[in-house]
């Protein structure tokens, strides 16, 4: 069943993150919050749900302990004051140098080569395109005596 593989191995991947992320005291979610503006520098909260696949519930509760640590911090845009925008601190960049070797650490646990990973992230990657663009499959109709 490739719905339990894939259920195994985030919950593995799940545990490894929270190894390695300890000792800065983060989570999973955090940390991909953080590379996300590593990346990107400063975005809106609705982006970082968007890029994350996340709902606002999930994300704004992220943003607010991160926020809360320094290391990023969040302002109304000038041009839409619904708007929020989410901006990664010194601090927070400064992290990112500390954290560096986590992706190596990640990679080097699965064992797997390069080709290998290559073309699981592909696999992957479709499995959630076609899964998020597909409707919701409806339970067949079940007769009752």
């Amino acid at each position: 069943m490739i719905c339990f593989a894939l259920y195994a191995a985030a919950r593995a991947t799940n545990r490894c993150y929270v190894s390695l992320l300890k000792p800065w005291g983060l989570t999973y979610p955090q940390y991909l919050v953080l590379v996300l503006l590593w990346t990107h520098r400063s975005l809106s909260v609705k982006d970082v749900a968007e890029h994350l696949k996340l709902d606002s519930g999930t994300t704004s509760p992220l943003i607010r302990r991160l926020e809360a640590r320094g290391f990023l911090t969040k302002e109304r845009s000038v041009d839409d004051e619904r708007t929020v925008i989410v901006s990664m601190t010194e601090s927070g960049t400064a992290l990112r140098k500390e954290l560096a070797h986590i992706p190596g650490c990640v990679a080097e646990a699965t064992k797997l080569t390069l080709a290998d990973s290559n073309s699981a992230l592909s696999l992957l990657r479709n499995v959630a395109t076609n899964l998020a663009s597909a409707p919701a499959p409806e339970n067949p109709p079940v007769e009752r005596s």
